[in-house]
């Protein structure tokens, strides 16, 4: 079994033992708050294009929240994919549940059916998402295949410095010195663990989350490889959900890449 149905089993899993009540709220929320389950960046990013009337994606679309959310902005068709089948299976069930015109698939990113090719006018990842794929050039080439000629992709996620700090729970994390590094910028080899999943679920898992760092220099490179042109980045001092208690001293810790094919 390869590390992406490994990571399957785990999300899976972690969904199953979600904690009572989690997302509960997305059908009120998505009629009633505006871009719900979005941080100031992205939902500042997305108001920035012209989504009116156009097809959307999202890549690595978990429970479907923040494509959902994205469709206020006006577009007409929205398509959801995850390696999770459960998650995929409530996001379509939500999507019924509120009218929205929103399809989700379940699939391994890597292996998205060609006849997807050119439908999409904007391809979305948001936070936490591209950490799961070791080689980002194979993932990027998947959404220039996509995307239509002048198509986006919009990417929000942790700054790459973000993974050179100890996190709050964690045995190096030391809360009166948080100028400290510890990890370098530049590892290779992955990250194990049984919590990635700990946002929605108190459950520890039997099944190993395998994720990779990557440097901003990296994700610049594998889209540019992909025939994607860099359009836009933008860096933040602003968390977007593992270590706030960074904000503000200096670090990148979020960033937002916009990039048309």
């Amino acid at each position: 079994m390869n590390q992406h149905q490994n990571n399957k089993k785990a999300w899976e899993e972690a969904f199953e033992h979600r904690n009572e009540g989690w997302c509960d709220d997305l059908p009120a929320r998505l009629r009633t708050d505006d871009l719900p389950y979005m941080n100031p960046m992205l939902k500042e990013a997305l108001q920035m294009l012209d989504l009116q009337g156009k097809t959307i994606a999202q890549f690595c679309c978990n429970n479907g929240r923040e494509l959902m959310s994205a469709m206020q902005l006006g577009a007409a068709a929205g398509y959801g994919f995850d390696i999770a089948e459960n998650m995929v299976a409530f996001a379509q069930g939500i999507a019924e549940q509120a009218g929205l015109p929103c399809s989700f698939t379940a699939t391994d990113i890597l292996d998205i059916d060609p006849g997807y090719n050119g439908r999409f006018d904007l391809v979305l990842f948001t936070v936490g998402a591209i950490t799961w794929f070791e080689d980002l050039t194979a993932l990027f080439q998947v959404v220039s295949r996509c995307l239509k000629p002048g198509g986006v992709l919009l990417l929000n996620d942790y700054h790459p410095f973000l993974g050179m700090l100890p996190i709050p729970g964690e045995d190096s994390y030391d809360e009166t010195d948080l100028h400290r590094l510890v990890y370098s910028y530049f590892r290779s080899e992955p990250w194990y663990e049984k919590d990635s999943g700990g946002y929605m679920a108190d459950h520890e898992n039997s099944n190993t989350f395998t994720s990779y760092s990557h440097t901003m220099a990296a994700i610049i490179n594998a889209a540019v490889t992909a025939g994607l042109q860099i359009a836009g980045l933008q860096e933040y001092d602003q968390d977007v959900g593992i270590a706030d208690a960074y904000n503000g001293l200096g670090f990148p810790l979020s960033f937002t890449l916009k990039a048309v094919k």
